[in-house]
Protein backbone atom coordinates (compact mmCIF):
# COMPACT_ATOMS: atom_id res chain seq x y z
CA UNK A 1 0.00 0.00 0.00
CA UNK A 2 1.28 3.15 -1.08
CA UNK A 3 0.43 7.01 -0.86
CA UNK A 4 1.69 10.61 -1.69
CA UNK A 5 1.10 13.76 -0.20
CA UNK A 6 2.74 17.02 -1.52
CA UNK A 7 4.22 19.30 0.69
CA UNK A 8 7.33 22.07 1.17
CA UNK A 9 10.41 23.28 2.83
CA UNK A 10 12.70 26.53 2.01
CA UNK A 11 15.82 27.20 1.14
CA UNK A 12 16.74 30.46 2.57
CA UNK A 13 13.68 32.33 1.93
CA UNK A 14 12.20 30.23 -1.06
CA UNK A 15 9.88 27.33 -1.38
CA UNK A 16 10.63 24.05 -2.16
CA UNK A 17 8.20 21.29 -3.13
CA UNK A 18 8.74 17.85 -0.90
CA UNK A 19 6.85 14.59 -2.00
CA UNK A 20 5.93 12.48 1.22
CA UNK A 21 5.85 9.21 -0.09
CA UNK A 22 4.93 6.24 2.12
CA UNK A 23 4.95 2.71 2.35
CA UNK A 24 3.19 0.08 4.33
CA UNK A 25 4.50 -3.72 3.56
CA UNK A 26 4.85 -7.02 4.98
CA UNK A 27 8.01 -6.81 6.90
CA UNK A 28 10.10 -6.77 9.98
CA UNK A 29 7.47 -4.27 12.17
CA UNK A 30 9.03 -1.34 11.99
CA UNK A 31 9.07 2.87 11.15
CA UNK A 32 11.74 4.49 9.16
CA UNK A 33 12.18 8.02 7.52
CA UNK A 34 14.49 8.50 4.82
CA UNK A 35 15.55 11.28 2.67
CA UNK A 36 18.11 13.68 4.38
CA UNK A 37 16.00 14.12 7.67
CA UNK A 38 17.00 16.16 10.57
CA UNK A 39 16.50 15.11 14.53
CA UNK A 40 13.51 17.12 14.67
CA UNK A 41 11.68 14.94 11.56
CA UNK A 42 12.97 11.48 12.83
CA UNK A 43 11.37 12.42 16.44
CA UNK A 44 8.09 12.41 14.00
CA UNK A 45 8.04 8.73 14.50
CA UNK A 46 6.59 8.80 17.98
CA UNK A 47 4.44 12.19 17.14
CA UNK A 48 2.72 10.82 14.39
CA UNK A 49 2.17 7.35 15.42
CA UNK A 50 0.83 8.81 18.91
CA UNK A 51 -1.50 11.46 17.94
CA UNK A 52 -3.07 8.58 15.23
CA UNK A 53 -3.52 5.85 18.41
CA UNK A 54 -5.00 9.06 20.08
CA UNK A 55 -7.64 9.79 17.17
CA UNK A 56 -8.69 6.73 17.62
CA UNK A 57 -6.64 5.11 14.47
CA UNK A 58 -4.94 1.52 15.06
CA UNK A 59 -1.99 0.69 12.82
CA UNK A 60 -1.33 -2.91 11.66
CA UNK A 61 1.90 -4.43 12.68
CA UNK A 62 3.27 -3.86 9.37
CA UNK A 63 6.53 -2.45 7.96
CA UNK A 64 6.00 1.69 7.37
CA UNK A 65 8.34 3.88 5.23
CA UNK A 66 8.85 7.25 4.99
CA UNK A 67 10.77 8.79 2.27
CA UNK A 68 10.73 12.65 2.09
CA UNK A 69 11.62 13.62 -1.98
CA UNK A 70 14.00 14.72 -3.42
CA UNK A 71 16.15 12.61 -1.00
CA UNK A 72 19.47 15.08 -1.52
CA UNK A 73 17.72 17.59 -0.37
CA UNK A 74 18.72 18.32 3.60
CA UNK A 75 15.20 19.09 5.34
CA UNK A 76 15.11 20.14 8.53
CA UNK A 77 11.91 21.32 11.15
CA UNK A 78 8.52 19.62 12.16
CA UNK A 79 6.30 20.67 9.25
CA UNK A 80 6.28 17.27 7.91
CA UNK A 81 4.20 15.78 10.49
CA UNK A 82 0.89 16.49 9.29
CA UNK A 83 1.65 15.27 5.44
CA UNK A 84 3.20 11.79 6.70
CA UNK A 85 0.11 11.37 9.08
CA UNK A 86 -2.04 11.81 5.80
CA UNK A 87 -0.32 9.52 3.63
CA UNK A 88 -0.42 7.03 6.56
CA UNK A 89 -3.96 7.29 6.48
CA UNK A 90 -4.44 7.32 2.75
CA UNK A 91 -1.89 3.87 2.11
CA UNK A 92 -4.11 2.32 4.40
CA UNK A 93 -7.61 3.06 3.29
CA UNK A 94 -8.79 5.17 6.44
CA UNK A 95 -9.24 7.96 4.39
CA UNK A 96 -9.64 9.15 0.59
CA UNK A 97 -8.57 11.88 -1.19
CA UNK A 98 -9.56 12.53 -4.45
CA UNK A 99 -6.48 12.80 -7.14
CA UNK A 100 -7.39 16.36 -7.72
CA UNK A 101 -7.19 17.61 -4.42
CA UNK A 102 -3.78 16.18 -3.10
CA UNK A 103 -2.14 16.75 -6.69
CA UNK A 104 -3.02 20.74 -6.08
CA UNK A 105 -2.74 21.11 -2.22
CA UNK A 106 0.32 21.34 -0.28
CA UNK A 107 -0.13 20.03 3.25
CA UNK A 108 2.36 21.65 6.23
CA UNK A 109 2.19 21.50 10.49
CA UNK A 110 3.59 19.86 13.59
CA UNK A 111 1.61 16.93 15.48
CA UNK A 112 0.40 17.31 19.00
CA UNK A 113 0.21 13.98 20.73
CA UNK A 114 -3.56 14.49 21.17
CA UNK A 115 -3.71 14.97 17.70
CA UNK A 116 -3.57 18.45 17.68
CA UNK A 117 -2.03 20.54 15.04
CA UNK A 118 0.59 22.70 16.12
CA UNK A 119 2.10 26.39 13.96
CA UNK A 120 5.58 26.02 12.41
CA UNK A 121 7.53 28.56 11.17
CA UNK A 122 8.66 29.54 7.52
CA UNK A 123 4.73 29.20 6.10
CA UNK A 124 4.61 32.67 4.67
CA UNK A 125 7.40 32.03 2.16
CA UNK A 126 5.97 28.71 1.19
CA UNK A 127 2.72 29.52 1.03
CA UNK A 128 3.65 33.18 -1.29
CA UNK A 129 5.85 30.34 -3.44
CA UNK A 130 2.73 27.91 -3.76
CA UNK A 131 1.03 29.27 -6.03
CA UNK A 132 3.80 31.36 -8.06
CA UNK A 133 6.17 28.21 -8.48
CA UNK A 134 5.15 25.30 -6.59
CA UNK A 135 1.65 25.48 -8.92
CA UNK A 136 -0.28 24.50 -6.37
CA UNK A 137 -4.29 25.66 -5.83
CA UNK A 138 -4.19 24.99 -1.97
CA UNK A 139 -2.03 25.08 1.21
CA UNK A 140 -3.35 23.60 4.37
CA UNK A 141 -1.83 25.06 7.49
CA UNK A 142 -2.53 25.11 11.58
CA UNK A 143 -4.96 27.06 12.02
CA UNK A 144 -1.83 29.41 13.65
CA UNK A 145 -0.41 30.12 11.07
CA UNK A 146 -3.44 30.70 8.54
CA UNK A 147 -3.80 34.17 9.16
CA UNK A 148 0.45 34.07 8.37
CA UNK A 149 -0.03 32.38 5.09
CA UNK A 150 -2.89 34.18 3.46
CA UNK A 151 -0.95 37.61 4.19
CA UNK A 152 1.08 36.91 0.51
CA UNK A 153 -0.91 33.65 -1.34
CA UNK A 154 -2.90 33.58 -3.87
CA UNK A 155 -3.67 30.07 -3.31
CA UNK A 156 -6.66 28.88 -1.12
CA UNK A 157 -5.37 28.79 2.36
CA UNK A 158 -6.89 26.62 4.62
CA UNK A 159 -6.20 26.53 8.79
CA UNK A 160 -6.53 23.43 10.72
CA UNK A 161 -6.48 22.79 14.35
CA UNK A 162 -6.69 18.77 14.72
CA UNK A 163 -5.81 15.81 12.53
CA UNK A 164 -9.91 14.51 12.60
CA UNK A 165 -11.14 18.00 11.44
CA UNK A 166 -8.14 17.43 8.62
CA UNK A 167 -9.46 14.08 7.75
CA UNK A 168 -12.99 14.68 7.53
CA UNK A 169 -11.96 17.94 5.29
CA UNK A 170 -10.32 16.22 2.85
CA UNK A 171 -13.26 13.91 2.66
CA UNK A 172 -15.34 16.39 1.69
CA UNK A 173 -17.44 15.66 4.67
CA UNK A 174 -16.94 19.42 6.26
CA UNK A 175 -16.17 22.75 4.66
CA UNK A 176 -13.93 25.13 5.92
CA UNK A 177 -13.69 28.58 5.04
CA UNK A 178 -10.23 30.14 3.32
CA UNK A 179 -8.72 32.76 5.34
CA UNK A 180 -8.25 35.37 3.69
CA UNK A 181 -6.37 38.86 4.42
CA UNK A 182 -5.85 42.16 3.22
CA UNK A 183 -2.90 44.25 2.59
CA UNK A 184 -2.81 47.48 4.87
CA UNK A 185 -0.22 50.07 4.50
CA UNK A 186 1.28 51.38 7.73
CA UNK A 187 -0.75 54.26 9.82
CA UNK A 188 1.43 57.18 9.56
CA UNK A 189 0.87 57.21 13.65
CA UNK A 190 4.31 56.93 15.29
CA UNK A 191 5.65 57.27 18.62
CA UNK A 192 9.37 58.78 17.78
CA UNK A 193 9.91 61.85 15.58
CA UNK A 194 13.16 64.29 14.53
CA UNK A 195 11.10 66.84 16.23
CA UNK A 196 12.03 65.49 19.12
CA UNK A 197 15.50 66.27 19.06
CA UNK A 198 17.38 69.50 19.89
CA UNK A 199 19.78 71.12 17.30
CA UNK A 200 22.16 68.46 15.28
CA UNK A 201 21.16 69.80 12.09
CA UNK A 202 24.16 68.75 10.06
CA UNK A 203 23.29 65.07 11.00
CA UNK A 204 19.24 65.46 10.43
CA UNK A 205 20.53 66.62 6.51
CA UNK A 206 22.87 63.52 6.02
CA UNK A 207 20.19 61.49 7.41
CA UNK A 208 17.22 62.98 5.13
CA UNK A 209 19.79 62.58 2.14
CA UNK A 210 20.48 58.53 3.08
CA UNK A 211 16.55 58.44 2.98
CA UNK A 212 16.09 59.94 -0.42
CA UNK A 213 19.14 57.71 -1.74
CA UNK A 214 19.58 54.72 0.04
CA UNK A 215 23.24 55.95 1.64
CA UNK A 216 24.84 54.25 4.38
CA UNK A 217 25.74 56.46 7.14
CA UNK A 218 28.69 56.94 10.38
CA UNK A 219 28.04 59.35 12.88
CA UNK A 220 31.15 59.84 15.30
CA UNK A 221 30.72 62.27 17.87
CA UNK A 222 30.90 62.29 22.15
CA UNK A 223 28.64 60.35 24.39
CA UNK A 224 24.97 61.78 24.55
CA UNK A 225 25.72 63.56 21.55
CA UNK A 226 22.00 61.68 20.16
CA UNK A 227 23.55 59.42 17.62
CA UNK A 228 21.27 57.12 18.71
CA UNK A 229 18.16 59.28 19.42
CA UNK A 230 19.23 60.29 15.32
CA UNK A 231 19.59 56.82 14.13
CA UNK A 232 16.24 55.31 15.79
CA UNK A 233 14.10 58.17 13.73
CA UNK A 234 15.83 56.99 10.10
CA UNK A 235 13.36 55.29 9.15
CA UNK A 236 10.30 57.60 9.63
CA UNK A 237 11.22 59.73 7.13
CA UNK A 238 11.97 56.93 4.23
CA UNK A 239 9.89 56.20 1.64
CA UNK A 240 6.97 53.80 2.65
CA UNK A 241 7.41 49.66 2.15
CA UNK A 242 5.77 48.82 -0.95
CA UNK A 243 3.65 45.24 -1.00
CA UNK A 244 6.42 43.46 -2.84
CA UNK A 245 9.16 45.08 0.06
CA UNK A 246 6.89 44.10 3.11
CA UNK A 247 6.42 40.27 1.58
CA UNK A 248 10.42 39.90 1.20
CA UNK A 249 10.93 41.45 4.61
CA UNK A 250 8.08 38.84 6.05
CA UNK A 251 9.56 35.86 4.55
CA UNK A 252 12.59 36.50 6.14
CA UNK A 253 11.53 37.02 9.57
CA UNK A 254 8.51 33.81 9.09
CA UNK A 255 11.99 32.22 8.04
CA UNK A 256 13.66 33.01 11.04
CA UNK A 257 10.53 32.48 13.62
CA UNK A 258 10.46 36.10 14.34
CA UNK A 259 6.95 36.69 12.77
CA UNK A 260 3.68 37.95 15.34
CA UNK A 261 1.51 36.57 12.57
CA UNK A 262 1.35 40.09 10.71
CA UNK A 263 2.62 41.53 7.69
CA UNK A 264 5.55 44.02 8.43
CA UNK A 265 4.45 46.73 7.15
CA UNK A 266 6.91 49.66 8.27
CA UNK A 267 10.76 49.30 7.59
CA UNK A 268 12.36 47.49 10.22
CA UNK A 269 15.09 48.79 12.85
CA UNK A 270 17.65 46.44 13.93
CA UNK A 271 20.35 47.18 16.62
CA UNK A 272 22.53 44.19 17.79
CA UNK A 273 24.53 44.84 20.64
CA UNK A 274 28.07 45.06 19.97
CA UNK A 275 28.69 41.33 21.16
CA UNK A 276 26.86 39.79 18.33
CA UNK A 277 28.65 37.21 16.98
CA UNK A 278 29.64 36.98 13.17
CA UNK A 279 26.88 34.26 13.01
CA UNK A 280 24.37 36.82 14.45
CA UNK A 281 24.98 39.47 12.56
CA UNK A 282 25.49 37.46 9.02
CA UNK A 283 23.73 34.76 9.50
CA UNK A 284 24.99 31.11 9.74
CA UNK A 285 23.96 27.89 11.47
CA UNK A 286 23.90 24.14 10.51
CA UNK A 287 20.75 24.84 8.54
CA UNK A 288 21.28 28.25 7.80
CA UNK A 289 19.23 31.03 9.45
CA UNK A 290 19.00 34.73 8.58
CA UNK A 291 20.95 36.86 10.28
CA UNK A 292 20.71 41.01 11.72
CA UNK A 293 21.80 42.13 8.25
CA UNK A 294 18.89 40.06 6.78
CA UNK A 295 16.18 40.94 9.35
CA UNK A 296 17.07 44.57 8.44
CA UNK A 297 16.36 43.95 4.67
CA UNK A 298 14.38 47.08 3.54
CA UNK A 299 14.72 48.66 6.68
CA UNK A 300 17.67 50.10 9.01
CA UNK A 301 20.76 48.33 10.75
CA UNK A 302 22.10 50.34 13.32
CA UNK A 303 25.57 49.47 14.55
CA UNK A 304 26.00 51.78 18.18
CA UNK A 305 29.93 51.91 19.61
CA UNK A 306 31.05 50.60 15.68
CA UNK A 307 34.67 49.92 17.06
CA UNK A 308 33.57 47.73 20.18
CA UNK A 309 32.65 44.93 17.50
CA UNK A 310 35.27 42.63 16.83
CA UNK A 311 36.60 43.29 14.12
CA UNK A 312 36.11 40.10 11.76
CA UNK A 313 32.62 40.96 12.54
CA UNK A 314 33.02 44.43 11.40
CA UNK A 315 34.55 43.40 8.43
CA UNK A 316 32.25 40.66 7.09
CA UNK A 317 29.61 43.62 6.23
CA UNK A 318 32.03 44.08 2.86
CA UNK A 319 29.31 42.09 0.74
CA UNK A 320 26.31 42.42 2.01
CA UNK A 321 26.96 46.45 1.79
CA UNK A 322 28.33 45.94 -1.53
CA UNK A 323 26.13 43.36 -3.49
CA UNK A 324 22.60 43.68 -0.65
CA UNK A 325 23.06 39.51 -0.38
CA UNK A 326 24.66 37.27 2.46
CA UNK A 327 25.84 33.86 0.74
CA UNK A 328 26.34 31.25 3.29
CA UNK A 329 27.84 28.40 2.49
CA UNK A 330 27.78 24.69 4.62
CA UNK A 331 28.24 21.01 3.29
CA UNK A 332 24.79 20.26 2.14
CA UNK A 333 24.05 23.46 0.95
CA UNK A 334 24.56 27.43 0.23
CA UNK A 335 22.10 29.70 0.81
CA UNK A 336 21.69 33.28 -0.36
CA UNK A 337 19.49 35.38 2.31
CA UNK A 338 18.48 39.19 1.07
CA UNK A 339 20.50 42.25 2.64
CA UNK A 340 19.30 45.24 1.06
CA UNK A 341 19.75 47.44 4.37
CA UNK A 342 20.93 51.00 5.09
CA UNK A 343 23.68 51.06 7.67
CA UNK A 344 23.59 53.55 10.05
CA UNK A 345 27.03 53.00 12.36
CA UNK A 346 27.99 55.35 15.61
CA UNK A 347 30.98 55.66 17.53
CA UNK A 348 33.16 58.15 19.31
CA UNK A 349 36.08 59.44 18.29
CA UNK A 350 38.76 58.01 21.36
CA UNK A 351 38.60 55.60 24.34
CA UNK A 352 37.28 58.44 26.13
CA UNK A 353 35.13 59.83 24.14
CA UNK A 354 35.69 63.63 24.05
CA UNK A 355 38.74 63.90 21.56
CA UNK A 356 37.95 67.40 19.75
CA UNK A 357 35.78 68.58 22.39
CA UNK A 358 35.29 72.03 24.24
CA UNK A 359 34.26 71.66 27.16
CA UNK A 360 35.75 68.45 28.16
CA UNK A 361 39.49 67.44 27.20
CA UNK A 362 40.23 64.10 25.89
CA UNK A 363 42.48 61.75 28.35
CA UNK A 364 43.58 59.28 25.39
CA UNK A 365 46.88 59.25 24.26
CA UNK A 366 47.92 58.79 21.03
CA UNK A 367 48.34 55.15 20.75
CA UNK A 368 45.29 54.66 22.82
CA UNK A 369 43.47 56.43 20.01
CA UNK A 370 44.95 54.31 17.10
CA UNK A 371 44.59 50.99 18.86
CA UNK A 372 41.06 52.22 18.86
CA UNK A 373 40.11 53.07 15.26
CA UNK A 374 42.10 50.49 13.70
CA UNK A 375 39.49 48.18 13.65
CA UNK A 376 37.89 50.69 10.97
CA UNK A 377 39.76 49.34 8.03
CA UNK A 378 39.67 51.60 4.61
CA UNK A 379 37.71 49.05 2.54
CA UNK A 380 34.82 49.29 5.03
CA UNK A 381 34.95 53.10 5.55
CA UNK A 382 34.94 53.51 1.55
CA UNK A 383 32.15 51.77 1.43
CA UNK A 384 30.43 54.37 4.07
CA UNK A 385 28.54 56.90 1.50
CA UNK A 386 27.83 59.75 4.52
CA UNK A 387 30.54 60.57 7.58
CA UNK A 388 29.31 62.82 9.95
CA UNK A 389 30.32 64.56 13.04
CA UNK A 390 27.54 65.28 15.49
CA UNK A 391 29.24 67.52 18.12
CA UNK A 392 27.84 67.60 21.55
CA UNK A 393 24.82 69.98 22.30
CA UNK A 394 25.01 73.51 23.69
CA UNK A 395 22.65 74.53 27.01
CA UNK A 396 21.32 77.34 24.57
CA UNK A 397 20.34 74.97 21.64
CA UNK A 398 18.60 72.60 24.77
CA UNK A 399 16.63 75.76 25.96
CA UNK A 400 15.25 76.98 22.63
CA UNK A 401 12.18 77.01 22.13
CA UNK A 402 11.89 76.99 19.04
CA UNK A 403 10.16 74.15 16.89
CA UNK A 404 12.33 71.74 15.28
CA UNK A 405 11.40 70.01 11.71
CA UNK A 406 9.07 67.65 12.04
CA UNK A 407 9.63 63.75 10.32
CA UNK A 408 6.73 64.68 8.07
CA UNK A 409 8.89 68.36 7.12
CA UNK A 410 11.59 65.97 6.28
CA UNK A 411 9.84 63.34 4.53
CA UNK A 412 8.39 65.44 2.08
CA UNK A 413 11.62 66.23 0.32
CA UNK A 414 12.82 62.84 0.54
CA UNK A 415 9.07 61.52 -1.57
CA UNK A 416 10.02 64.24 -4.25
CA UNK A 417 13.64 62.67 -4.22
CA UNK A 418 12.42 59.22 -4.45
CA UNK A 419 9.53 60.15 -7.19
CA UNK A 420 12.12 61.32 -9.49
CA UNK A 421 14.51 58.31 -8.57
CA UNK A 422 11.66 56.33 -9.86
CA UNK A 423 11.34 58.01 -13.03
CA UNK A 424 14.83 57.44 -13.86
CA UNK A 425 15.27 53.75 -13.06
CA UNK A 426 11.35 52.92 -14.17
CA UNK A 427 11.68 50.93 -11.25
CA UNK A 428 11.47 51.69 -7.26
CA UNK A 429 14.87 51.93 -7.11
CA UNK A 430 17.53 54.73 -5.21
CA UNK A 431 20.58 56.46 -6.14
CA UNK A 432 22.67 54.35 -3.81
CA UNK A 433 22.17 51.34 -5.71
CA UNK A 434 23.31 53.05 -9.32
CA UNK A 435 25.98 50.67 -11.01
CA UNK A 436 28.98 52.61 -12.67
CA UNK A 437 27.85 53.00 -15.84
CA UNK A 438 24.40 54.67 -14.73
CA UNK A 439 26.86 56.90 -12.86
CA UNK A 440 28.44 57.91 -15.88
CA UNK A 441 24.28 58.54 -17.60
CA UNK A 442 22.90 60.10 -14.87
CA UNK A 443 25.09 62.38 -13.20
CA UNK A 444 25.41 64.97 -15.57
CA UNK A 445 27.80 67.69 -13.50
CA UNK A 446 28.67 71.42 -14.25
CA UNK A 447 31.74 72.79 -14.77
CA UNK A 448 31.99 73.97 -11.57
CA UNK A 449 31.09 70.34 -9.71
CA UNK A 450 33.47 69.30 -12.39
CA UNK A 451 36.28 71.30 -11.04
CA UNK A 452 35.35 70.35 -7.03
CA UNK A 453 35.64 66.58 -7.96
CA UNK A 454 38.68 66.83 -9.48
CA UNK A 455 40.59 68.56 -6.68
CA UNK A 456 38.62 66.62 -3.49
CA UNK A 457 39.45 63.32 -5.83
CA UNK A 458 43.63 64.29 -5.26
CA UNK A 459 43.04 65.81 -2.12
CA UNK A 460 41.17 62.77 -0.12
CA UNK A 461 43.06 60.19 -2.39
CA UNK A 462 39.43 58.80 -2.55
CA UNK A 463 39.46 55.27 -4.35
CA UNK A 464 37.31 54.58 -7.54
CA UNK A 465 34.76 53.55 -5.18
CA UNK A 466 34.60 56.61 -2.66
CA UNK A 467 35.08 58.89 -6.00
CA UNK A 468 31.35 56.88 -7.30
CA UNK A 469 30.33 57.76 -3.12
CA UNK A 470 30.56 61.37 -3.76
CA UNK A 471 28.60 60.78 -7.40
CA UNK A 472 25.84 58.98 -6.07
CA UNK A 473 25.04 61.66 -2.87
CA UNK A 474 25.68 64.55 -5.13
CA UNK A 475 23.02 63.27 -7.58
CA UNK A 476 20.76 62.94 -4.17
CA UNK A 477 21.33 65.94 -2.81
CA UNK A 478 20.55 67.26 -6.92
CA UNK A 479 17.28 65.36 -6.46
CA UNK A 480 16.33 67.15 -3.14
CA UNK A 481 16.58 69.93 -4.51
CA UNK A 482 14.65 69.26 -7.93
CA UNK A 483 17.72 69.95 -9.86
CA UNK A 484 18.56 67.91 -12.56
CA UNK A 485 22.26 68.97 -13.51
CA UNK A 486 24.65 68.21 -10.03
CA UNK A 487 25.82 72.17 -9.31
CA UNK A 488 28.53 73.05 -7.25
CA UNK A 489 26.67 73.60 -3.97
CA UNK A 490 25.55 70.10 -4.73
CA UNK A 491 29.08 69.09 -4.82
CA UNK A 492 30.44 71.16 -1.76
CA UNK A 493 28.36 69.26 0.31
CA UNK A 494 28.46 65.79 -1.06
CA UNK A 495 32.23 66.41 -0.37
CA UNK A 496 31.85 67.57 2.98
CA UNK A 497 30.51 64.52 4.13
CA UNK A 498 33.02 62.19 2.59
CA UNK A 499 36.07 64.56 4.81
CA UNK A 500 35.83 62.23 8.04
CA UNK A 501 38.46 60.46 6.85
CA UNK A 502 41.23 63.45 7.40
CA UNK A 503 39.38 63.82 10.85
CA UNK A 504 40.10 60.36 11.63
CA UNK A 505 43.51 60.84 10.45
CA UNK A 506 43.95 64.07 12.63
CA UNK A 507 42.77 61.92 15.68
CA UNK A 508 45.57 59.52 15.92
CA UNK A 509 48.47 62.06 15.36
CA UNK A 510 47.20 64.09 18.69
Amino acid sequence: MQATIYSATTIGINAKEVVVEVDISLGIINFFIVGLPDAAIKESRQRVLTALKNCGIRLPNKKITVNLAPADLKKEGTLFDVPIALAILQALEVITIPEEFRRDTIVLGELSLDGSIRSVKGVLPIAHDACYKLGKKRIIVPKENAHEASLASESIVIGISHLTELMQFVQGQITIEPTQTTWAPASEANAIDFSQIKGQLQAKRALQIAAAGYHNVLFIGSPGSGKTMLAQRLATIMPPLTITEAIQTTKIYSVAGKLDQQLIARRPFRSPHHTTSEAGLIGGGTFPQPGEVSLAHHGVLFLDELTEFRRPVIESLRQPLETQTVTIARAQQTVTFPASFLLVAALNPCPCGYWGQKKRACTCTTVEIQRYLSKLSGPLLDRIDLQVYVPAVDYEVIKDRTANASSRELYNAVDGAAKIQKTRFSEHRFNGTMAADEIEKFCQLSSAAEQAIKLAFDKLAMSMRGYHKVLKIARTIADLAQSELIELIHMHEAISYRSLDQTLQDATKK
